[in-house]
């Protein structure tokens, strides 16, 4: 058979397979359904728009709170800052050392003054005198019982020394006038109360 007799045999084995009215009605259900799905799209992408705008604001509102305010100082300038507080920090706890170094030497000065005028309120003069005295009298009674008897002026200079000898009991005169040094001065005593 020819090409075109094929053909119409085909369309016509076709024919009634072929229902205009069921592919009228699948054809205005795709183009329904076309439409909802482009309609759901077009508010997908509205909504998608709305959403890029409030982030677009939200990223330039964080752009422009992410930059320093002009009434805040730069990182150099903030550096420098603590550097200086942290120096003058030290420079205070410096003065406060001193400051708690100097107190405690007066603390201490205080309490010595204190324990000094206490000694001086319990201290008695006289008393004191009174010992002195009595160890003078003691002195002066055991150089007589060695043989030496000092004898002094008005102002209570020693004037001269008077020596006993023990071996032979002559009484000498020893002028204390200072002309020889102490140790000599001794020696020549010793020697004369000795003979």
């Amino acid at each position: 058979m020819s090409v075109i007799a094929e053909a119409i045999k085909a369309i016509s084995d076709m024919f009634p397979i072929i229902d205009p009215e069921e592919d009228y009605l699948t054809i205005v259900a795709a183009e329904e359904k076309i439409a909802a799905t482009e309609s759901q799209r077009k508010k997908e992408i509205e909504e998608a728009q709305a959403n890029m705008k409030a982030l677009v604001k939200l990223l330039e509102a964080a752009r422009i709170s992410s930059k320093r305010p002009a009434s805040v100082p730069s990182e150099q300038a903030h550096v420098k800052v603590l550097n200086e507080l942290d120096r003058t920090k030290l420079d205070l706890m410096k003065s406060i050392s001193d400051m708690e170094s100097h107190v405690a030497s007066q603390e201490a000065e205080l309490t010595k003054l204190k324990d000094e005028a206490h000694r001086l309120e319990e201290y008695d003069p006289a008393a004191e005198h009174t010992k002195e005295l009595a160890g003078s009298a003691l002195r002066l009674r055991m150089y007589e019982k060695l043989g030496f008897e000092p004898v002094f002026d008005k102002k209570g200079v020693l004037m001269k020394m008077l020596v006993h000898s023990a071996q032979s009991g002559d009484l000498h005169v020893v002028p204390m006038d200072g002309q020889k040094s102490d140790f000599e001065q001794s020696r020549h005593l010793w020697k004369l109360a000795s003979s």
